[in-house]
């Protein structure tokens, strides 16, 4: 069995190591390896490349789940899927970043939150904050890509006046992929400056967001722990496509304890 994560750019992914790691743990023979993906395209393709699955990540999410002929959970709701599986010629499509994301902060009391960023990922998070009745503001460059949060508060960058603090400032966007801020420096220091936690979903690096969320004295924490409860969430939706009985506990007990 051959699975994969696709992307672009996906040399930094590191879901490889952890689920080729799992599938040694529970000696289930499978490979999991990484396909860079130039341009748009159905996602049926991947077929031919001999995958039974496969994790989608930046910017293919949104493109992915209109390739699906079924979408489940939350996936159906935000029009966006990190996970798809191929049975009987169809491609079924799931979201494990919204419950991997809430695992990280579930044990916080956040009154409301302020997501940077309005692509896939943006819209998961902003899916489960809501469920868990945590007040929720998008901020993107483009007004184009907010009209799809219907019942939020959004603002584009350049509109934003903030008018309140903050609990929890999540970046949603790649800035950090590319050592950059996610907006001006100044604006991201009024924003922060309130806040209890700083989320970046970039992880495997201090990126300048987090940089200067710590020089502010604010708690930080990348994607890292993001990475692995998703990656839970996806190992299991792949084997039970495949109808691979394996113990969960050994599972979690793996992929948490593995060092990435």
């Amino acid at each position: 069995m051959q699975f994969a994560v696709v992307g672009n750019p996906i040399n930094h992914s590191l879901s490889p190591l952890l689920h080729n790691y799992a599938f040694e743990v529970l000696g289930i023979n499978a490979f999991y390896g990484r396909y860079c993906l130039d341009k748009e395209k159905d996602f049926r393709f991947l077929q031919t490349l001999g995958l039974k699955g496969a994790n989608i990540t930046i910017p293919f999410k949104e493109i992915a789940f209109s390739s699906c002929d079924e979408t489940f959970g939350i996936a159906k709701k935000i029009q966006a899927v990190n996970t798809i599986v191929f049975c009987n010629n169809k491609i079924f499509g799931y979201n494990t970043d919204a419950m991997g994301f809430y695992e990280c902060i579930a044990s916080f009391k956040f009154k409301n939150t302020l997501i940077l960023g309005a692509g896939g990922s943006a819209k998961a998070l902003a899916c489960i904050l809501q469920e868990k009745n945590i007040d929720t503001t998008i901020l993107n460059r483009s007004s184009e890509r907010l009209t799809s949060f219907r019942g939020f508060e959004t603002y584009t960058f350049d509109s934003f006046k903030p008018k309140k603090a903050y609990d929890l400032i999540i970046n949603a966007t790649p800035s950090g992929l590319e050592n950059s801020f996610p907006i001006h420096k100044e604006q991201l220091i009024e924003i922060l400056k309130q806040a209890q936690l700083a989320f970046d979903l970039v992880y495997g690096r201090e990126t300048p967001f987090l940089q200067l969320a710590q020089s502010l004295k604010i708690l930080i924490q990348d994607g890292k722990d993001m990475l692995v409860y998703q990656a839970i969430l996806a190992f299991e939706i792949f084997m039970q496509s495949q109808g691979v009985v394996f113990d969960k506990n050994l599972l979690r007990e793996a992929m948490k304890n593995f060092e990435l």
